[in-house]
């Protein structure tokens, strides 16, 4: 980049740094963009394929989910970038709809491409476009369909559509029902639902089938001695925050020792205070210690000899699950260990899981933290069967919040399409074109449905936007019968909020890549190739790069 002053050249940017603009700048960011969608858009739908991405260091992820899957690339495009930050919000706010999101947004930025090279300029299409979410978020809401949070049947169907075409599919049924009795636990008065609250426990070995829920909280640990009683019944919890340890000295002190009674002493004392920490926990009344710091081996045989279970090392997520659970206060001083501090349960356990120990802590008087345990054969099908279930979780407990459901299977899209196109009609000027680019771009879904099922794209979209046409709105594809069919009757359901996220977060990040018109890319050290490995490489292309320039030309 240079100005001419008196024939003489001024550089104003850095040596090696690149600068695409115009044209060239929107394409290479829209073909980027492309890619991304491209890359997720086969998982989509319950005939969506798998990807298997391997790390530098060799770990495997087998996934159907689209922000696994993003995360997982390694995606240099600073417009690429962005449409992983597209699936990351909708999984941030909804959990489910994550591939949904960025089809729709790679599929606006192809429609806005073929707008560009009509001459349509950028910012009328991202008015265009802006206008037609607001418009799209309108109609979600007049055909969205309201659900009662303890209606169960439908709650139970919101979550099979979540995991269907996930590696779930197997024991569907089975873990459904245990993703709605967790929700339905966890929920508040006001039907509010905090996910910290369902923990889900991974654990390799058994079938999917062998899955349980408990009511309760389970914490993977064991009993920190073999003396001590493998099972509490009327548990008294105490939930200690300190260690039970003797207090080391906060500064470096020296202790110097003549005889060797005075070492005797000196232990002895050591073993007082551990002993007088014991006592205070015994004398609470508790006989179930969980500490989230250490505890002294001579403490572990004393606790041993009063029949106390012990486990220390507790993450602080369980102990605010336990607290929950049972009632108990997490104290952070001995001193202040009291019996009103204690909490309560039925049964303290520890058993044994595929080989490992557990503790489980159930029978509590308000189990308000709950308990998924994830089985299953291999390391990577339980990793895939708790990504589908944390979606289904949040998907169901969504649901509950907002109490609105719309029909699946594309049929939301492909009546928001057909009304986009009148309301486009309406605005009229250069907008009606973005309008009914946005119109088309929605039909990507039932679309990418249709394809990744092996059907004929156009034949189903003809069919299902005449069942629109006639009036029946929720008319969506079935793709194993390869006909429409009402979605609703069907069973097959998503949250509305997973909708009006993937529209809205989509249109944004399309409407902010379309007004990117000049791309400077600074040579920063190790900012990448130097300028002359790029002309040796014919400029940046594909997803690594800006599609660069020569150096001379800036």
């Amino acid at each position: 980049m240079a100005a001419n002053l008196g024939g003489q050249p001024i550089f104003i940017l850095k040596e090696g740094s690149q600068r695409t603009r115009g044209r060239d700048a929107q394409s290479s960011n829209i073909a980027a963009a492309k890619a991304v969608a491209g890359a997720v858009r086969t998982t989509l739908g319950p005939k969506g394929m798998d990807k298997m991405l391997v790390d530098t260091i060799g770990d495997v992820v087998i996934t159907n989910d689209g922000v696994t899957i993003l995360k997982e690339m390694d995606i240099e495009h600073p417009a690429a970038k962005m449409m992983v930050e597209v699936a990351k919000t909708q999984d941030d706010e909804v959990g489910d709809g994550t591939t949904t999101a960025v089809v729709v947004a790679g599929e606006l930025l192809k429609r806005a491409e073929d707008l560009l090279e009509q001459d349509v300029h950028p910012t009328v299409i991202a008015h265009g476009y802006r206008l037609a979410a607001d418009k799209a978020q309108e109609l979600i809401k007049e055909i969205a369909i309201d659900v009662r949070a303890d209606d169960v049947e439908m709650l139970r169907k919101i979550a099979d559509t979540a995991m269907t075409g996930k590696g779930a599919e197997a024991a569907k049924e089975k873990l459904c029902e245990l993703v709605v009795r967790a929700v339905t636990m966890v929920a508040e008065e006001d039907n509010t639902v905090d996910m910290d609250f369902i923990k889900v426990e991974k654990k390799v070995g058994g079938t999917i089938d062998d899955s349980e829920i408990i009511e309760g909280v389970v914490i993977d640990k064991e009993r920190v001695h073999p003396g001590m009683p493998k099972l509490v019944e009327n548990a008294k919890i105490l939930l200690l925050n300190a260690p039970v340890e003797y207090k080391k000295t906060e500064v470096d002190a020296e202790i110097s020792i003549t005889s060797p009674d005075q070492l005797q002493m000196f232990l002895d004392e050591e073993e007082k205070m551990i002993r007088a920490i014991v006592d205070k926990v015994i004398n609470s009344g508790a006989n179930v210690l969980i500490c989230q710091k250490g505890i002294d081996d001579i403490a572990q045989h004393y606790l041993a000899k009063s029949g106390v279970l012990a486990i220390r090392r507790v993450k602080k997520s369980d102990m605010t699950k336990l607290s929950r659970a049972t009632g108990a206060s997490v104290v952070s001083s001995i001193d202040a260990i009291m019996e009103s501090e204690l909490g309560a349960a039925g049964r303290v356990e520890e058993k044994k899981v595929s080989g490992e120990e557990m503790i489980f802590v159930t029978e509590s008087i308000n189990p308000k933290a709950v308990t998924l345990i994830v089985r299953g054969g291999t390391e990577h099908v339980v990793d895939e069967l708790d990504r589908a279930l944390e979606d289904a979780l949040r998907v169901v407990s969504v649901a509950v919040e907002d109490k609105k459901f719309v029909a699946g299977g594309g049929a939301p899209e492909v009546e928001l399409s057909l009304r986009l196109r009148e309301y486009a009609a309406t605005v009229g000027g250069r907008a009606q074109l973005a309008i009914e680019a946005f119109a088309t771009a929605l039909e990507i879904i039932p679309r990418t449905l249709a394809e990744n099922a092996g059907l004929d794209p156009i034949d189903m979209l003809v069919e299902l936007r005449s069942e629109h046409e006639a009036g029946r709105k929720t008319a969506g594809l079935d793709v194993f019968e390869a006909k429409a069919v009402d979605m609703l009757a069907a069973g097959v359901i998503e949250p509305m909020r997973v909708k009006t996220q993937a529209i809205s977060s989509a249109a944004e990040a399309a409407v902010m890549i379309l007004r990117i018109d000049d791309v400077i890319a600074s040579s920063g050290a190790g900012a990448g190739p130097s300028p002359e490995e790029m002309a040796a490489m014919g400029g940046m292309g594909g997803m690594g790069g800006m599609g660069g320039m020569p150096p001379g030309m800036m």
